[in-house]
């Protein structure tokens, strides 16, 4: 994912429901975040089980909305945060490498054979 280095991040530290919408995140950050979804930030956010990411990002005219998905293990996240943190470029690459705020349950990559 290419994301310029001017460009703000923040992370939505409660869980979200990962069937939200473009049009939903956006309500959640204005209303929630008290934030403008159209600022040129990214927004990103997390599933309850901890396996599922959502990044929110406007530019020129356009939203973007990307999905990552862990086939094994979970993202590594505080038990007792709340509200919303600025993430650092470095943090946010760290994340989405998946093996750095992990936790596996094998250490052989999982092999997907099966998409339904």
């Amino acid at each position: 994912m290419l994301i310029p280095d001017e460009i703000r991040i923040y992370f939505y530290t409660q869980p979200v429901d990962m069937r939200k919408s473009i049009n939903t995140l956006c309500m959640l950050v204005s209303e929630t975040l008290k934030m403008n979804p159209v600022d040129g930030s990214l927004f990103l956010f997390r599933g309850r089980c901890g396996r599922k990411l959502k990044a929110l990002y406007y530019e020129m005219n356009c939203f973007t909305l990307w999905y990552r998905r862990l086939e094994k293990g979970r993202f590594v996240f505080r038990r007792n945060a709340h509200g919303c943190i600025e993430m650092t470029h470095e943090h946010f690459r760290w994340l989405l490498a998946s093996d750095k705020f992990s936790s596996h349950e094998a250490t052989q990559p999982h092999q997907i054979e099966n998409y339904s």
